[in-house]
């Protein structure tokens, strides 16, 4: 892995001499730019005598990303004073990806503040609580649209909605309608209590439901259990869907059994988690061996030249007391597999042998440091993270030992899921299942043609890894 380094291209300076004085105004009084380099809050409090309107929003975000913008060198540097909105200005500040080093910026964005806290804070999500495998088939318009995964305690949940069965049609609209136009907006609800006619088919037989948009309570951990190998070695399963604070009483009980049953391997599923935040990342990663990791650097975060002295901001494996001590881990992964889920890969690597079981990972070595101002949260790529061994920057995803595709009519956590079945059996001779590697071609191609991770119209699910 090369040393990193920040490139040097300058960005070119403000457009309008017509704003220069405002913004040195406002910086002199202290409002302008960072009360400092603490990322473990907003870098940018609210700023007083500024108020919402959208030309001093306007003003306010690009001096935000002239100052924390990862890409601030590289980025393109729109006025902010044509009459255009907030979002527009923000989406033409994002940096394109004209520096071979980096890939465009396709991660960062702005939300409801409302939203953000929903989630971060409340640890609920809006939705009908049903995911579908529209990234899985993509490449393969033949194959049917699928359901991969239901939220525990969502409305699809309670009637009964399966991984693997397939869609028919929704909100009208037919399955082969929203693959071929990529647009699976019937499943992304505005708002509480809209709801979606949907119709499913299992097997021969078809129903028809009506589900209702809730604000329902994510189960991050939803999977822990004690399997065996082959072979008879006892392994631990678990399956992380969020990297939020409610998953920490979760991710204790399971590694409590896990202690319980003197596990000798360890399966993390991440094969669906597109991250949250870094130290949670960092709390799951060090149960896996603390006896290796304990105060060794999981991660350091590296930020731009006008922000370079926060590069020392790190973090280090904690000493969880039922943390166990293994020698290897295997991770379950696939394209959702995201930001801070590749965080956990990427930090243990230098420690333990870790066995990635399934697809390629997103790609996402960046995070945010997120900043709220007039309800709106933006989340703004400010660093890149690398692990103790300075490695980072795989862009191009992470990619698998055990190359597996995933089999939708099995439910996760089952011994001959595929994922897991590669891993139990890679347990016991240290080889993987006979491959031809076409999985990983196929999802290179899909990454050249367009690089994306997520389809535009799938109901939205976070990728990221967000200090606070």
């Amino acid at each position: 892995m090369p040393q990193l380094r920040m490139p040097g291209q300058r960005r070119p300076a403000a457009a309008l001499l017509a704003s220069l004085a405002l913004v040195v105004a406002l910086t002199a009084a202290g409002l302008g730019g960072c009360g400092g380099g603490d990322v473990s809050g907003s870098p940018l409090p609210p700023l007083p005598g500024l108020t919402c309107s959208g030309a001093e929003q306007r003003l306010w975000l690009v001096d935000y990303f002239d100052d924390w913008y990862f890409w601030r060198r590289q980025a393109p540097d729109p006025s902010p004073f044509p009459d255009r909105s907030v979002a527009e200005l923000f989406q033409a500040s994002l940096y394109t990806g004209n520096d071979p080093q980096f890939p465009r910026d396709r991660w960062s964005r702005m939300e409801s503040s409302a939203d953000f806290d929903r989630f971060f804070t409340d640890g609920k999500s809006l939705g009908y609580g049903l995911f579908l495998a529209g990234l899985e088939i993509q490449g393969q318009p033949d194959r049917p649209l699928r359901v991969r995964y239901v939220e525990p305690r969502s409305d699809a949940a309670a009637q009964g909605v399966q991984r693997g069965e397939q869609i028919v049609s929704a909100g009208g609209r037919s399955a082969a309608q929203m693959v071929a136009s990529d647009d699976f907006t019937p499943f992304t609800p505005s708002a509480e209590g809209q709801n979606l006619s949907l119709v499913l088919r299992q097997g021969t037989q078809e129903r028809t439901l009506s589900l209702r948009a809730t604000a329902f309570a994510l189960t991050p951990v939803t999977l822990g259990q004690v399997l065996q190998t082959p072979a008879g070695r006892r392994m631990g399963y678990l399956h992380v869907k969020d990297m939020i604070d409610q998953a920490e009483p979760q991710l204790a009980k399971a590694y409590a059994d896990f202690r319980a049953a003197g596990v000798q391997e360890l399966a993390i599923d991440l094969r669906y988690n597109g991250g949250g935040l870094v130290s949670l990342a960092n709390t799951l990663a060090s149960y896996v061996s603390a006896a290796r990791t304990h105060d060794r650097t999981f991660a350091s975060l590296r930020f731009n030249d006008r922000r370079a002295g926060s590069n020392d901001t790190r973090y280090r494996f904690e000493d969880p007391a039922l943390a166990l001590g293994l020698t290897r881990v295997y991770l379950l992964t696939g394209p959702r597999t995201c930001s801070a889920s590749e965080l956990v890969i990427n930090g243990l690597r230098p420690f333990v042998d870790v066995v990635v079981v399934g697809d390629t990972s997103c790609g996402k070595p960046v995070g945010f440091v997120p900043v709220s101002r007039c309800d709106t949260t933006f989340n703004v790529v400010n660093f890149e993270a690398v692990n103790a061994d300075n490695q980072g920057r795989y862009f191009g995803g992470i990619e698998p030992r055990c190359a597996v595709e995933e089999n939708l009519s099995q439910p996760l956590g089952a011994p001959d899921e595929p994922l897991l079945a590669a891993a139990r059996q890679h347990a016991d001779s240290g080889s993987c299942p006979a491959t031809s590697g076409v999985l990983t071609a196929r999802r290179r191609a899909l990454r050249a043609a367009d690089g994306q991770a997520v389809r535009a119209g799938e109901p939205p699910e976070r990728q990221g890894m967000w200090t606070r």
